[in-house]
């Protein structure tokens, strides 16, 4: 059963990605397959590395691929801080001229995570070397919080026959706030096997099933002429369901609404399709 946070937060999120919403906008259809990874290196330093792959309009080929690595800083349990950079070669268009020119990009970020409640655990009767009881308890959820500062370098192109031709760039900065809560649907043993009634509590989600709720909001920071000339960027509200086959790898399967504001009053509404895998060592 879900707590009553756990469904405000699932409420809040679905409500917000209506808020945000356009009455008009160009409409598109499109996937992304995504790994994200983070490998402890010591008790202070690890690596992260993320890799995207997202599909054009009606998936009909590549529209951008993204790779991100970076160095992560344990600040404490729950709070994490890193420095990287991202290659992003995506298409582009010039004059009815289209190519694959790359945007990069330094970044820096903190990510806090915590849990959010403890739910009421249960109790299954099994045997076990005679009378007793193993006891399973229901995982809690957890919401993460992450802030990203983006200093990007986008090119600046034009048609050379079929060609696009790059010549030189054009800097933005944007700042994104991220939240995703984990909700475990898995019941979780611990291992312990019991006489006699006691007291439920909450286990360490390991295994099993979960949704997914997450949402992130970006903003344009300082001179906003070389992307859509506004302080608010763009949107990206995703609800998904997922598998963790331990508590070291995630797969997950979601539905994505991303809203772009484009210059002027032009923008774009994309449904995507994502299929994502999460690894932590």
């Amino acid at each position: 059963m879900l707590t009553n946070y756990t469904k405000s937060l699932l409420i809040s999120g679905l409500i917000f990605c209506g808020l945000i919403r356009p009455a008009t906008a160009q409409t598109q259809f499109a996937g992304w397959v995504g790994t994200f990874q983070n490998y402890k290196l010591s008790p202070t330093f690890g690596f992260y590395f993320d890799a995207q792959f997202r599909s054009t309009d009606q998936m009909k080929k590549m529209n951008a691929l993204l790779l991100r690595p970076g160095i992560n800083l344990y600040i404490s349990p729950r709070l994490t801080g890193t420095v990287g950079y991202a290659f992003i070669p995506q298409q582009r268009f010039n004059s009815g001229v289209e190519g694959y020119l790359p945007e990069h990009r330094v970044w820096e970020q903190l990510m806090y995570t915590h849990p959010v409640k403890m739910l009421i655990g249960t109790r299954h009767s099994v045997a076990h070397s005679g009378a007793g009881s193993v006891v399973h308890h229901r995982a809690i959820p957890t919401l993460m919080h992450r802030l990203r500062l983006e200093q990007r370098y986008l090119p600046k192109h034009h048609p050379e026959g079929d060609q696009l031709v790059r010549d030189g760039h054009r800097e933005a900065h944007r700042l994104r706030y991220f939240f995703r809560g984990i909700i475990p649907l898995s019941p979780q043993p611990d291992g312990t096997v019991m006489a006699g009634a006691g007291p439920a509590k909450s286990a360490v989600f390991t295994k099993g099933f979960f949704a997914a709720v997450q949402n992130e909001i970006f903003f344009n920071l300082g001179d906003r002429s070389a992307v859509n000339g506004k302080f608010f960027d763009q949107n990206r509200a995703y609800l998904a369901a997922g598998y963790r086959l331990s508590k070291e790898f995630d797969m997950e399967l979601g539905y994505m609404n991303q809203y772009i504001s484009g210059a002027g009053t032009n923008s774009t509404n994309n449904h995507i399709v994502q299929l994502a895998t999460y690894l932590r060592l």
